[in-house]
């Protein structure tokens, strides 16, 4: 049985690869792992080697090289309005509060269809309608990951990064450190072109180490 081993990213992930789909609703997509058998019949296990959520549009890559791609599946929802924006945005900060996932659209929440849910949508005065429909709430700040390619290709750029800060940073330390030797001798002609301008207009005069000369 093939091996999903690495989540492909929907915007990396390229159609001729795609070898079938599987639908999965918010709770698996959050935490996918076992064994899965997608729309067409392909039967394959999950074990990735960085678990992470799955969006709606990526792919999982199998260890032959096909993806399969994630598609949201359609659940039982409340769909919620008010009469008001400042209403809906109270209650879309009450929801995040209490750690609801929730998809928000310009006047509109969709939010689980849950006793404990649908009572915080009433005590804020909104209104709530069943709907069954695929399930995209908002992901916090810190959860985003790996956008773009897979796991490897943005492990690879996040160290290029810092590999440049840190040469950048040892440059700085290292210019200090000249200033620093030049300030304790108490003269200004030991390095590079300083130095080369010394030597080309010398002319028999002896200078001592904290002599300046005007040219």
């Amino acid at each position: 049985m093939p091996t999903a081993t690495t989540i492909v990213r929907r915007a990396a992930v390229r159609a001729d690869r795609i070898a079938d789909t599987v639908s999965l609703d918010h709770a698996a997509r959050e935490a996918v792992a076992g064994s899965l058998v997608a729309e067409g019949g392909l039967g394959f296990a999950v074990a990735l080697t960085k678990a992470a959520p799955l969006e709606d549009g990526d792919a999982l890559r199998l260890d032959d090289g096909r993806l399969v791609a994630v598609r949201a599946a359609a659940e039982d929802l409340l769909e919620v309005r008010a009469e008001n924006p400042a209403r809906l945005m109270r209650l879309a900060w009450q929801l995040g509060g209490s750690h609801v996932p929730s998809e928000i659209t310009t006047d509109v929440l969709y939010v689980p269809a849950t006793p404990a849910t649908a009572e915080l949508v009433r005590g804020q005065g909104c209104h709530a309608s069943p709907v069954s429909r695929a399930f995209r709430p908002e992901r916090a700040a810190h959860d985003h990951s790996t956008c773009g390619h897979d796991h490897s290709h943005d492990h690879h750029g996040h160290d290029h990064h810092h590999a440049g800060d840190h040469g950048h940073d040892h440059g700085h330390d290292h210019a200090h450190d000249q200033d620093h030797r030049h300030s304790h001798h108490d003269h200004v002609h030991e390095h590079g072109h300083e130095h080369g301008h010394d030597h080309g207009h010398d002319h028999g005069h002896v200078h001592g180490p904290g002599c300046s000369h005007d040219h």
